[in-house]
């Protein structure tokens, strides 16, 4: 065993399996409290509770097409080559109101959505008429229930529309809508806070100098929180300055439901949030515990919590940007998730056909970009990207993330492994 691989084996014996820290955090968390939103407000956010109908959709008997409305037994022909004719006494149109009634051969002109009159029980569309209007004749006969909508086809009174924690789309306001419902009882859009730490730091727009980095991981979490359905605010750049970095925060507790930090989570000598956040302050609840995970990379997250007026979560990921970005996907993402009381709160995976060789380190879990494909047939095939998330051109590319257990230092191409599948939705 080489040096490398005894430095690996003893620094892996040491690592917090991922899965045992990602459940010991998760259970930490709640979602947040319901609350009564209109229907419109609601669009996006995780319903709370189950949502019955309180009305019958359609809520009347209607005319589902343009025509006629009549009944099926003045349909019947005469004679033999005979056409039926009925007098059109009326017409109705969607805004009709006040019932009417069919007397024997006769019908009513009607629109579409119109309510349809007492004892009419089918609708000849106009197409199978001469189109008159005052009587009309019927070229081709519907069968009974023809062109009719019922009340209550669709959706009956008591039916489940929706499920807690399902969440609200456009075609689920139309059906709770159309039932009758006007508010509904959501979880909030989690409203998530991004701080970027570090003196080092600059705003972008601007090339990277000696001792400067610019400021990548704070435009790029806010755009990932967001992407998570989150409010997302990017506060910005805070210095290696613990008076400054504690005020920031504790402001941050006021509009926030959880922080993200990110830099300074290491134990060198320019690494202030780790220091500072990992011990309790006079006055102020709740720290911050940082781990080092089987994760690679991202391997030290902190989790905990901060403030003095209220306690927030906060989540530290590091200052390397493709490492805070795996950290986000692993912890934050699903932090996110649950507070918005969603389900599931992880992205779904899939199981692939290897492309390509890759080796991984010992003991870790990694999370390495790639490109996911289905294959004809069914199944689903996957390309490593190079340069793996040291390489953001990589991450940038990436629909998926290859996930290789802590146990794997090679997997061999047509090996079948699993990947993440990332959302690149518009």
């Amino acid at each position: 065993m080489t040096a490398t691989a005894e430095f690996e084996s003893a620094s892996a014996s040491e690592l917090t399996p991922l899965a045992d820290y990602l459940g010991s955090v998760l259970r930490r968390l709640r979602a947040l409290p319901a609350l009564d939103l209109d229907l419109t407000q609601a669009h996006g956010n995780v319903l709370a509770e189950n949502v019955l109908a309180p009305h019958p959709y359609p809520a009347f008997d209607s005319a589902g097409i343009d025509g006629y409305a009549a009944r099926a037994e003045d349909l019947l022909p005469p004679g033999p080559g005979r056409p039926v004719r009925l007098n059109v006494i009326g017409d109705l149109s969607a805004s009709s109101w006040r019932p009417v009634r069919l007397t024997p051969q006769s019908c009513f002109s009607v629109a579409a959505g119109a309510p349809m009159p007492i004892g009419a029980d089918v609708v000849v569309p106009v197409d199978w008429t001469d189109q008159g209007m005052a009587a009309v004749e019927i070229q081709r006969l519907p069968k009974r229930g023809f062109g009719v909508r019922r009340a209550g086809e669709e959706i009956g009174a008591g039916d489940l529309l929706a499920r807690s924690g399902a969440v609200v789309t456009p075609a689920l306001v139309a059906v709770l809508a159309a039932s009758g419902i006007g508010h509904v009882v959501v979880r909030p859009t989690p409203r998530v806070v991004i701080v970027a730490t570090g003196d080092e730091l600059v705003e972008a727009g601007r090339v990277s100098q000696p001792g400067q980095v610019v400021d990548v991981n704070s435009h790029a979490l806010t755009a990932a929180a967001a992407e998570a359905g989150a409010h997302a605010y990017r506060v910005g750049i805070c210095d290696d300055d613990p008076e400054g970095l504690r005020g920031l925060l504790e402001d941050q507790t006021l509009r926030a439901d959880l922080i993200i930090t990110t830099g300074g989570t290491g134990t060198g000598p320019g690494d202030m949030v780790r220091r500072i956040l990992s011990r309790r302050d006079g006055g102020r609840a709740g720290s911050v515990t940082f781990t080092e995970v089987s994760l690679y990379p991202s391997s030290i997250l902190g989790f905990g919590t901060y403030g003095s007026a209220e306690e927030v979560p906060i989540i530290c990921l590091p200052g390397d940007p493709g490492s805070a970005l795996i950290g986000f996907e692993v912890l934050a993402r699903p932090a996110i998730q649950l507070l918005a009381g969603a389900e599931p709160v992880f992205r779904p995976s899939v199981r692939a056909h290897l492309l390509e060789t890759v080796t991984s380190p010992t003991g870790l879990r990694e999370f390495r970009p790639a490109l996911v494909a289905e294959r004809r047939g069914g199944g689903y095939t996957v390309q490593p990207l190079a340069g793996g998330t040291r390489t953001l051109a990589g991450l940038a590319e990436a629909n998926g993330l290859l996930v290789l257990g802590e146990r794997v230092t090679t997997a061999p191409a047509g090996s079948t492994v699993d990947v993440l599948l990332l959302d690149r939705r518009r």
